[in-house]
């Protein structure tokens, strides 16, 4: 059975400017949701858009439930995907009410059909009372689960959103996450997010791409992206932590080192000074200065309050090892 979305080493490039996308491949299955995490810049939103045919690719292929829609000389209109597109900016008519919003891209339906998809869609995100308001007395919260349903409406096969949560604050941005991710897993639906957050990418996605310069670096669930990043790029940009140089092996190589993996022991012979502590409620994230010189991380529950130069007892617990060559 062929995957709902599948992209076969594309390349693009936008004139004059050199490639954008550079023999990038993906698979998601149906009822998956990924994610394509970088830094800005990296081509992210560039990928929607060829997905959604509204740029041609210069090499490859991207096929939605085995069907090309794109590849060199041959780009299938948007029309022709069933592709859903959620954009940063959430796109709202400001002058049609939410149902109105919600219903405008359904075609083919009588009053009542279509009414009542309007009304199945915002019980689904959570608005079920809404459908007469206008988008200028919605939260920025709100508005983005009407531009979901609106999304949603048509029964895309497929679900883009392009950094769906970057206009929240940090907290809402969060929480709508977790809650947009529940939503698509009840409604089966199959969707691609671009994101530069890698929180937002963790909770939303099942399957995460971490991008840097066109290309995908390693796409893995985000306990092995973690756990075990495939690149230097990764291991630097996902999450925190610090790469020691050692020997392993005969080898010079570099040791990755996650907070988690440096645990505060009173009882053990190893000590650290303390350079640096920042409070995060439950934990203390401590930078912590070993007597060989090396710098490392550490999550420290918040009731063992260290000051600043105090040398505190550390042992290593380091489930994955993880290591470059240097």
């Amino acid at each position: 059975m062929a995957a709902a979305l599948e992209i076969d080493a594309i390349d693009f490039g936008y004139p004059g400017h050199g490639p954008v996308c550079r023999g990038l491949s993906l698979a998601l299955q149906e009822g998956e949701i990924g994610c394509l995490l970088g830094p800005s810049g990296c081509g992210k939103t560039t990928v929607l858009r060829c997905i959604a045919g509204l740029e041609p690719v210069d090499g490859g292929e991207i096929r939605l439930h085995g069907q090309v829609v794109s590849r060199r000389g041959r780009t299938a209109p948007p029309e022709q995907r069933r592709v859903g597109f959620v954009f940063q900016d959430y796109a709202l008519f400001p002058h049609l009410s939410v149902a109105d919003n919600v219903g405008f891209g359904l075609r083919g339906l009588d009053a009542a059909q279509k009414k009542a998809r309007v009304d199945e869609l915002l019980a689904a995100v959570g608005m079920p009372a809404a459908g007469t308001r206008y988008p200028h007395e919605l939260s920025g919260g709100q508005m983005q689960r009407v531009a979901l349903a609106r999304a949603l409406a048509p029964r895309p096969q497929l679900l883009l959103l392009d950094e769906p949560f970057s206009n929240l604050d940090v907290e809402l941005r969060e929480r709508l996450s977790l809650e947009v991710r529940a939503i698509l897993k009840r409604l089966g639906a199959t969707a691609l997010l671009v994101t530069h957050d890698q929180h937002e990418a963790f909770a939303m996605a099942d399957c995460v791409g971490v991008m840097n310069a066109g290309a995908i670096e390693q796409w893995d669930t985000p306990y092995s992206l973690y756990h075990r990043p495939a690149t230097r790029f990764v291991a630097d940009f996902v999450g925190e932590g610090v790469l020691i140089d050692t020997e392993r092996g005969g080898r010079d190589v570099s040791l990755l080192l996650r907070p988690d993996d440096v645990l505060h022991d009173d009882a053990s012979p190893l000590k650290a000074e303390v350079l640096k502590k920042a409070f995060r409620g439950a934990e203390f994230l401590y930078t912590l200065r070993m007597d060989d010189g090396n710098v490392v991380l550490s999550l420290v529950p918040s009731h063992h309050n260290h000051a600043v130069g105090e040398r505190i007892g550390i042992r290593m617990d380091v489930e994955h090892v993880v290591s470059f060559p240097r």
